[in-house]
C-alpha cells in the first residue's frame, strides 16, 4: 500500500471560522486541529492525498478505531465533514476524500459519471484497504455510497445516507432554482470552477434507484429533513419501505443539511452507528 503524502501544519480551528477554516484546508494550508469543540474528544484533521488509479484524491482523516468514511454532496467537498469527524475522533478512524472532480482531487475533464465517482471512491477503499465500513454519504455523496453498498457488500457494515438524491427527482422547477441558489452560495470562494459543478447536477436525474433498494442488504440508517427543499419527505418514506434493513430518522428545521444543521443530534445517531457496527455498547 502506497503512503499518503502529508501536507500541513498544525493550527488551532476554534480561531477560524468555517469558511476560513474551509478554504485553508482546500488549499493544503493547514492541519486542522479541533480540541476545545469536543472537549475530551478533540484530534488532529489530517489533510492528505493518494494516488488511486490515474487519479490523485485529496482526503480528511481523523481519530482510530472501526473505519468510517464520508462522501460529500455535490456543492461541497471533504470539508463539508470537519465538525462530524471531529466529534467522532475519539472512536473510530474518520475519512473524507473529495470527490474526483471535486476540492483538491484532480480534475482532468468537466463532466463525470456517476460510475466515475463510485469507481475512484471504491478504488480509494481497495487502497486503503477498508473493510467493515460504515458508509455515510449527503446528497450526491449517499448515491455513491448507495452504490458502493449494492457493488461491494462484503466491505460494508452500516450505510448513512442523508437527504440522498435518486430516491426521487427533484419536485418542480422551482426547487431546482433554489437548490442552484444555495449550490451558489456554497461554491464561493472554492478552487474548483462554477462549470464543473452545474455540468455535473446536470445529470443527476438519470441516478434513480428505486429499483436496487431492495437488493441492498446492509443495514441502512436514513437521515432526512421534514422540510428538505429538494427531495420530499415521501421519498425516503417510500425509500425505507423498500430496503430490508432500514430505519428512517426525520430531522426538523434543517433544510438540506441535517448533518450540519442539526450537528449534535447527527453526531448521536452516527454514535449509534459505529458502536453496533462495532459490536461494543454506545461510546461514552
Amino acid at each position: 500500500m502506497q503512503r499518503p503524502q502529508e501536507k500541513a501544519v498544525c493550527a488551532p480551528a476554534p480561531r477560524l471560522c468555517r469558511v476560513a477554516r474551509r478554504n485553508m484546508i482546500n488549499r493544503g494550508m493547514i492541519d486542522l486541529c479541533d480540541q476545545s469543540a469536543c472537549p475530551g474528544m478533540g484530534q488532529t484533521v489530517q489533510s492528505l492525498s493518494l494516488k488511486v488509479g490515474e487519479d490523485r484524491i485529496h482526503y480528511l482523516k481523523a481519530g482510530s478505531g472501526s473505519p468510517v468514511l464520508f462522501l460529500h454532496g455535490g456543492a461541497c467537498d471533504s470539508g463539508d465533514w470537519i465538525e462530524t469527524m471531529t466529534a467522532l475522533s475519539g472512536y473510530c478512524t474518520c475519512y473524507a476524500p473529495d470527490m474526483v472532480g471535486y476540492g483538491l482531487s484532480d480534475s482532468n475533464r468537466d463532466v463525470y459519471s456517476l460510475g466515475d465517482f463510485v469507481g475512484c471512491v471504491r478504488r480509494f477503499i481497495e487502497t486503503l484497504d477498508l473493510g467493515d465500513l460504515v458508509l455515510v454519504g449527503h446528497s450526491l455523496g449517499g448515491r455513491v455510497c448507495l452504490e458502493i453498498a449494492l457493488q461491494q457488500p462484503e466491505r460494508v457494515r452500516k450505510l448513512v445516507v442523508v437527504d440522498m438524491a435518486g430516491f426521487s427527482r427533484m419536485a418542480r422547477f422551482g426547487r431546482l432554482i433554489t437548490y442552484l441558489a444555495w449550490a451558489l452560495r456554497e461554491l464561493r470562494g472554492r478552487p474548483q470552477p462554477y462549470p464543473r459543478f452545474s455540468k455535473q447536477d446536470g445529470g443527476y436525474g438519470g441516478w434513480l434507484c428505486l429499483e436496487q433498494l431492495p437488493a441492498l442488504k446492509t443495514p441502512t440508517l436514513i437521515v432526512w429533513s421534514r422540510y428538505d427543499p429538494y427531495y420530499p419527505l415521501s421519498a425516503a418514506r417510500r425509500a425505507a419501505e423498500l430496503i430490508p434493513q432500514a430505519r428512517l430518522e426525520v430531522l426538523a428545521c434543517c433544510g438540506h443539511a441535517p448533518h450540519r444543521k442539526k450537528h449534535d443530534t447527527f453526531v448521536r445517531l452516527l454514535l449509534d452507528c459505529v458502536a453496533s457496527a462495532s459490536g461494543a455498547g454506545h461510546p461514552r
